[in-house]
């Protein structure tokens, strides 16, 4: 889960389990601005840099793939965490028996599902917390067991007997966030599209009882979207169909407004818009999801980009992460981006507004300024994301907008965040290993 900062896009899950035929789909919904953009920016970075570190050290928590279960489909909304100052997406989740209600970040870079709690030892945070104690289905994950040895990311040595409960100390970096608690298994409760609630039994969860990091004032957990051996949506969507998706509203988009996050086969489509697809690079070592960039177009342009940027093979690469706000390129290809855009909007009045290199006093912007440039990201397989202009040219403030990307190091792994993925629909197909995408209302 590493450093989500910017635009907190909390994705309102509800957990889902069986019932045949059908589809399950969480709703995501966007959030309204709290939080400086600075801190926001500020948290991305530290999100990144943990990210590099994970992938650098060549492990930081396993994983891989459940089953079972015979629904074809399940959902749950999702919405911007806007609303509370953060650049991420709530989830609604409902776990226990009976069903306790969380908000959880939506974090595709995270492999343990965790929920602020009350019983796991040390202080009982404030807020919405989870109490095992009231749940008939809670059940902890022995210290002793594969699971928390192999699978629970940042479990720790000590296991003082076989039955003591599986400990850990999740870290996302410095001055970043964390969770420290234990780990056991509950049930979620999924609303299917026909409004009935299933149960998905045996999921993974963390009970943290400490937690720091502005990403979880607003929220009460993560829940885990990586690819991973215990992460839920791993789990979910070997039971449905092999593959999960999500829609992400504007990051700015009222606080009502939702998106969704869903497992199994997606509704037939509304338009002729065509879908994308791409191959989706996973490392069964880490929850990331990587894709290959070809090139980055702007004006129809393609940048002078050196093609060791996006290699992996020499420590750059690009991965998608619904859990870092704003895009971070490495150095080339944000000198190449920033150069571009820059040029195309000489003629708009600059205004400072750290950390962002470059801003605009819209306002002030004369009627034969130039327009916001097309910037295109070209993908392996002949897949373009054309995102709309609001998503790499944002909105800072009333009347201000700023160049919405971050650098990254050189070399060094680039992130395509949320904000560049909003208005989307992104499907991860985890059994063919490829991700598809199209431009998407969100609405249902």
């Amino acid at each position: 889960m590493a450093f989500r900062g910017n635009l907190l896009v909390l994705l309102v899950l509800a957990a889902a389990a069986v019932a045949t035929g059908k589809s399950a789909r969480l709703e995501l919904v966007p959030a309204a601005p709290g939080a400086s953009m600075a801190e926001r920016a500020r948290d991305d970075r530290h999100r990144h840099a943990y990210i590099t570190q994970k992938i650098a050290s060549g492990r930081g928590g396993s994983r891989r793939v459940a089953a079972e279960v015979d629904a074809s489909a399940v959902s749950l909304p999702v919405s911007s965490g806007a609303y509370a100052g953060t650049g991420q997406y709530f989830v609604k989740f409902l776990v226990g028996t009976p069903a306790q209600e969380f908000a959880l970040v939506a974090d595709t870079g995270s492999d343990l599902t965790w929920v602020k709690c009350n019983g796991a030892g040390g202080a009982t945070p404030p807020g919405r917390v989870f109490r095992p104690a009231d749940s008939k289905s809670w059940a902890p994950i022995p210290c002793s067991s594969d699971t928390c040895k192999l699978d629970v990311p940042f479990s720790l040595a000590n296991c003082s007997a076989p039955t003591s409960p599986c400990a850990y100390d999740y870290r996302y970096k410095e001055g970043s966030a964390g969770a420290r608690g234990v780990v056991g298994t509950d049930s979620a409760t999924i609303a299917l599209p026909d409004g009935k609630m299933v149960q998905m039994q045996d999921v993974v969860l963390g009970c943290s009882s400490t937690h720091d990091g502005q990403s979880f004032q607003a929220a009460d957990g993560a829940i885990s979207l990586g690819n991973s051996k215990i992460s839920f949506a791993s789990r979910a969507a070997t039971r449905y169909g092999g593959s999960f998706s999500y829609c992400l509203v504007d990051h700015l988009a009222p606080r009502d407004a939702t998106g969704y996050l869903a497992f199994g086969p997606g509704p037939a489509p509304k338009d002729s818009t065509p879908t994308a697809q791409t191959p989706l690079l996973l490392d069964p070592e880490m929850p990331f999801y990587g894709v290959k960039v070809e090139a980055i177009h702007v004006a129809g342009k393609a940048l002078d980009i050196p093609a060791e940027v996006w290699d992996a093979t020499k420590n750059g690469g690009t991965i998608l992460d619904s859990g870092t706000t704003l895009t971070v390129l490495a150095t080339p290809a944000y000198k190449a981006v920033v150069a571009a855009l820059s040029t195309h909007l000489a003629g708009v009045p600059t205004v400072a507004f750290p950390p962002f290199e470059h801003c605009y006093n819209w306002t002030a912007r004369s009627p034969g300024a130039p327009e916001i440039p097309k910037l295109a990201v070209q993908f392996a397989g002949s897949a373009r994301l054309e995102p709309p202009a609001k998503s790499y040219v944002i909105d800072v403030k009333p009347g201000m907008k700023c160049i919405g990307v971050q650098e990254g190091e050189s070399p060094g792994l680039s992130v395509i965040g949320n904000i560049l993925q909003q208005e989307h629909l992104w499907e991860f197909d985890l059994k063919n290993r490829l991700v598809r995408f199209k431009p998407s209302t969100c609405t249902r």
